[in-house]
Formats: structure tokens, C-alpha cells, sequence
């Protein structure tokens, strides 16, 4: 290993220590707030935000190729609106800097600062068995997606492939034609969100040692993938449907509709969630002349355990995924483009542990994650991660520092045949405030 490659690891590794240690000596101003106006006894309106920023030091990403990055970049910045219009009916609208991480054109001033909507939901809540929500919604498959990136327990949540709602760079309404994702990219969705309607709820299932469970359900219709005439995959306009069961040993999760959190910090509890969900198209995947059907399967698991005499929390998250999509290889090269979704398997497995004492005005939270992606059609990927989460305020306010190794930076959502990327090293230190 070079010199500088060296003395840049022990640069990035002694920032990101002296940051995050130096936030236990400092006490933070007081906050606000969020608002919440109360119009009557039914009906209310809330405003909220949500943002995330760091620092990333990358390996031979730099300009001339061989010296570390540097960047500091905004990943999210969200404006929440909620509401309640009926004692059963509430509504919810979120927004997103889409372009703040990837910035705009060079003449396209204000291009790196676009906000768009990401959330437009309208729910109607009846009680804990039946609900639906319609509109701009996440689609209901995996844990880590039901997180968002603000409820995850590490930064960077999103490791395994995506599912076709968050791996197009559209809404439907099109097909986009040539992409560096592989060939071609169709419109099925964005950050996860596709336009449709779910149905979720929970029951109480009796256990064998006495005690009930809960098992929550949801069940969802979307737009999916869409294309235009003679181009794309799904010419019949078919619907994609998406379902995900939820069994809880212990105590039960208690967040908004269907999303879940991959940590509760001890709050809620012990935890033992065990989760299978399910994404299906037909012709969802493919180009024109190379079509199939799009299956994707996922099981997750939580396990958080609240040790006793105040000796902290163990965290322990995986999840497991096999994508099917029997399009032809000569689909990467259809002149017409391709969503050339993976297929093939991947899993992560991390744990966390939340030390009890506090440091100035937090607790350390030490971390260590792997992940395996293993497409059918292209090469394997790996990443190692390990890193701390400095605990402020649970998922409102964290500052985390962490060291990654690995391919999965460089070879990214190219699931071409014989996709070239090479490991590399990444120090990131980042922040996520939220109210």
C-alpha cells in the first residue's frame, strides 16, 4: 500500500473519531418544536423536516484517479406535512431534494436544489384491523424500504438491490431509454414510492407459551413499470402487487401504518419480528424484444434485546432477498433500453449495541455490518462496515462515523454481464436531524 494511502487513512479515521467524540464536550442550543395547529377536536394540521448531510473520503475517486475523494454532500432534505380532516381520515405530504446529492447540469443553476414531491397520501384509518392508504405511497416489501433512510439503524441503510420502486429514476409515465444503470432504465417509481393503494391492519395471534403475538399484514396495487408504445417491457400495462406479513414475538412495533424502524434504542422493549414480503409483476423486467416477469422475495428479521441491570441494548438486523427476471443478456444491448432489474440473491446481516452511560449528550452505539450481493448475471459484490452511531435523540437527531471495504460503491446497480469495480476503502462521518 503507498505512503499517502496510508497517512490518508489515518487521516480520515482520526477526523471522523475527533467529530464524533467532540459533539460528547458540547451541549447544543435549545430546538423547537414542531407545530401542530388544532382547528377542532377532529382536525388538525402538523409541519415537520428532516435532514441528512456528511462527509465521504473515497479511494482512488479522486479526479487523477489514485488519491482520495473528498466531499461533503446533503443526501436528504424533506418538509413534512400531516393532517387530520375526520376522526378516521388523515393525510400526509412529504417533499424531497431530489438532486441535492447528485447536483444539477452546469447550466442549470438551482438544478442541485430541486424539490419535488415524494409523499402524497391519503389515509383512512378505521381501526387496528383495517386501514388503507391511497395515493404516493412506499411500497410494502422490506424492512429496510419501510425504514426510509431516517429510520434505519446505520446511515447507509440501503445495501442489498433495490426493488423496482426505488431502482427506476421516475415516476411511471414513459420509458427514459439509454442509462449508465445498464442499458435502459423504465419509469416504476422513485426512493422507493410507487402511485397505488394499500391495505394493512394487525391481529393478536395466540402463542404456545401463553402470551398473544401480533402478526400485521399489508397488501398493495401500484402502477408499476410503464412504458410507451413498442419500447419496454410491460406492454399490457399489467399492475404490480406487493404484500408483506410481519409476525411479532414479543412486544408489538408501534409505527405510522406499515413502516417499520430498524431500531427502537430500548424503547419499545424486547423485539423478535420475523418478515416475508413479496413484489410481482408480469413483464415487469426486460426490454421489447427480451421480456419477463419480475418476482422479488424478501425475509427480514429484527431481534433488540434490552440487557437488564442497565447494561445497554443488542441490535441485530437481517434480511434476505432472491429476485427472479428470465430476460435474455442481449437485453443489455436492446437499442431501445432495458430495465434490466437484478436477479440473483443478496443478504446483510449487522449488529449494534447502545452502551447505557451517556457521553456529554448522547450514548455510543458501536456497529458491524456485512453484505453479499450475488447477481446471476453479473459479478459478485461484497462490504464490510464497521463504525459508531453517536445517539443524541434516537432517529431525530445522530451523528454517525464509519468505515466501509468493499466493491459495492464501485460496481453500484450495474448488473451487466462482467461489471468491472474495484475494491476500494470509504470513511464517512454523517448527521441526520429530524422534527
Amino acid at each position: 500500500m503507498k505512503l499517502n494511502q496510508i497517512k490518508n487513512k489515518l487521516l480520515h479515521t482520526g477526523v471522523a473519531v475527533a467529530l464524533v467524540a467532540g459533539m460528547s464536550a458540547v451541549t447544543l442550543p435549545s430546538a423547537y418544536a414542531g407545530g401542530k395547529i388544532a382547528i377542532d377536536d377532529t382536525k388538525w394540521i402538523s409541519l415537520g423536516m428532516g435532514m441528512r448531510g456528511g462527509y465521504n473520503a473515497i479511494q482512488d475517486q479522486s479526479a487523477n484517479t489514485f488519491d482520495y475523494s473528498n466531499a461533503f454532500s446533503i443526501y436528504n432534505l424533506r418538509l413534512y406535512i400531516a393532517g387530520q380532516v375526520h376522526e378516521y381520515i388523515k393525510f400526509a405530504i412529504n417533499t424531497e431534494c431530489f438532486n441535492c446529492f447528485i447536483g444539477g447540469g452546469a447550466s442549470d443553476f438551482g438544478g442541485n436544489s430541486q424539490i419535488g414531491l415524494l409523499d402524497a397520501i391519503a389515509k383512512f384509518e378505521f381501526n387496528k384491523y383495517v386501514n388503507l392508504w391511497a395515493g404516493r405511497t412506499l411500497a410494502n416489501t422490506e424492512r429496510g424500504e419501510l425504514n426510509g433512510p431516517f429510520y434505519h439503524a446505520t446511515f447507509e441503510g440501503f445495501k442489498t438491490p433495490f426493488f423496482p420502486q426505488d431502482f427506476s429514476g421516475n415516476f411511471p409515465g414513459g420509458f427514459l431509454g439509454a442509462s449508465a444503470l445498464g442499458g435502459g432504465v423504465g419509469q416504476a417509481g422513485l426512493y422507493g414510492r410507487d402511485n397505488g393503494v394499500v391495505f394493512w391492519g394487525e391481529l393478536g395471534v395466540p402463542q404456545p407459551w401463553g402470551t398473544d403475538g401480533q402478526l400485521q399484514y399489508s397488501v398493495g396495487v401500484f402502477t408499476g413499470l410503464r412504458n410507451t408504445v413498442a419500447v419496454g417491457p410491460n406492454q399490457s400495462d399489467s399492475a404490480s402487487w406487493a404484500g408483506r406479513l410481519t409476525y411479532n414475538f414479543l412486544n408489538p412495533e408501534r409505527n405510522p401504518g406499515y413502516y417499520t424502524s430498524g431500531t427502537y434504542y430500548g424503547g419499545a422493549g424486547d423485539i423478535l419480528a420475523i418478515a416475508v414480503g413479496v413484489n410481482h409483476q408480469a413483464d415487469g423486467a426486460g426490454s421489447f424484444n427480451s421480456r419477463s416477469d419480475f418476482t422479488g422475495l424478501v425475509t427480514d428479521i429484527l431481534f433488540e434485546k434490552v440487557l437488564d441491570n442497565n447494561m445497554g441494548v443488542l441490535t441485530f438486523n437481517g434480511e434476505y432477498k432472491r429476485f427472479w427476471a428470465n430476460y435474455s443478456a442481449l437485453a443489455f444491448a436492446d437499442p431501445t433500453g432495458c430495465f434490466c432489474m437484478f436477479r440473483g440473491q443478496s443478504w446483510t446481516l449487522y449488529g449494534l449495541y447502545l452502551i447505557p452511560h451517556k457521553v456529554g449528550i448522547g450514548r455510543f452505539q458501536p456497529y458491524g455490518r456485512f453484505t453479499s450481493v450475488q447477481p446471476t448475471s453479473s459479478t459478485k459484490r461484497t462490504e464490510i462496515e464497521g463504525g459508531v452511531n453517536y445517539v443524541i435523540d434516537g432517529h431525530n437527531a445522530r451523528i454517525s462515523a464509519f468505515y466501509q471495504h468493499g466493491d459495492l460503491f464501485t460496481k453500484g446497480l450495474n448488473y451487466a454481464p462482467n461489471a468491472l469495480g474495484k475494491t476500494v476503502d470509504k470513511f464517512t462521518v454523517a448527521f441526520q436531524l429530524q422534527i
